[in-house]
């Protein structure tokens, strides 16, 4: 058989700290993980990763591997001494299945129950692994964003099962929302995305938020904005209006002399951002003449044009 050097493989030297081995094989292991890697050696590397790790992280089976001597050179030639044999048997039962090499099977015995950081065992004890943070999309209302609260919502993730594949799930959970999520906030939702290996925790899942377009308001940050129609004499007395807001509506008086285009602002009527502060409606006014005239408002309106001396001031360049 083939001696194979797990120092090489790691890429580390023989008189590498136990610090320096693990984050040798975390590096390693990440950048070959067939999960990452689509290389097609990629999962024989991640193997080699793995079996020499097994034996180089742990000091006693360090220990033992090193009295083999420095002398072999990687895919050299080689037997065992005599009396080697199954000196490491340290877990398993021995049955088929062994992803282990022919060197590692002769040298420390034979393992069954070898696996990849997917969360499989690994030299028969569960590797531990956190769950992999999982990302979905929930849709709320303009109202649903100001009132906050519980919210029920099914939505689908991507979640491996134990054979590695993806497979997309139906998901049902009562989501908090909390105050100030505006179009692509990320919802967080602590230990609820994929399970983890070995005992470790599982991960999270973030749900991006999509706001649902509303009929009457553009969002602008915690603002909101809204065109309102108002008459020619509101606009030059005076007057007032109302206007649509979150759950209802208000009256919002016109300052005589309100021009088309105007922006006027009704505070606290916005959507809640953090802590105590709260958005605007920012209400934009256009005014509007009747299309058609009653013979009453025609004499009225050529009253005013006789009267008033009011003339726009032409634009120049």
């Amino acid at each position: 058989m083939k001696f194979r050097d797990y120092y090489e493989i790691l890429g580390v030297p023989r008189n590498a700290s136990q610090s320096d081995i693990q984050k040798a094989f975390r590096k390693l292991a990440r950048k070959f993980h067939p999960d990452v890697n689509k290389d097609p050696e990629a999962d024989k590397r991640f193997k080699e990763i793995n079996e020499a790790y097994e034996v180089l992280r742990d000091p006693d089976k360090r220990k033992k591997y090193d009295a083999l001597g420095a002398n072999w050179k990687n895919g050299q030639d080689f037997s065992p001494p005599p009396g080697w044999e199954g000196v490491f048997q340290f877990g398993g039962d021995g049955g088929g299945g062994s992803s282990f090499s022919d060197f590692f099977e002769a040298i420390f015995g034979s393992m069954g129950g070898f696996s990849t950081m997917d969360g499989r065992h690994f030299g028969g004890r569960p590797l531990r692994r956190r769950g992999r943070d999982l990302e979905s999309k929930i849709e709320l209302t303009l109202d649903e964003i100001a009132a906050g609260g519980k919210k029920h919502v099914e939505f689908e993730v991507l979640e491996r099962g134990n054979d590695g594949r993806a497979r997309r799930t139906r998901r049902s959970l009562d989501v908090i929302i909390p105050k100030g999520v505006i179009q692509g906030s990320r919802i967080r939702l602590a230990g609820q995305g994929e399970k983890g290996s070995g005992g470790a925790p599982p991960g999270d899942l973030y749900l991006e938020v999509q706001v649902r377009k509303d009929p009457c308001f553009e969002i602008e940050g915690q603002d909101l904005r809204i065109t309102v129609d108002i008459t020619p004499w509101d606009a030059a007395l005076g007057g007032s209006v109302e206007v649509p807001v979150l759950g209802g509506s208000v009256t919002m008086k016109i300052p005589p002399g309100t021009q088309s285009g105007q922006v006027l602002r009704i505070r606290g009527k916005g959507l809640p951002g953090k802590g105590d502060c709260v958005g605007s409606i920012l209400v934009e006014v256009r005014i509007v003449i009747p299309k058609q005239l009653s013979p009453r408002e025609k004499e009225l309106f050529e009253a005013l044009k006789e009267e008033s001396k009011f003339k726009p001031e032409a634009k120049k360049r």
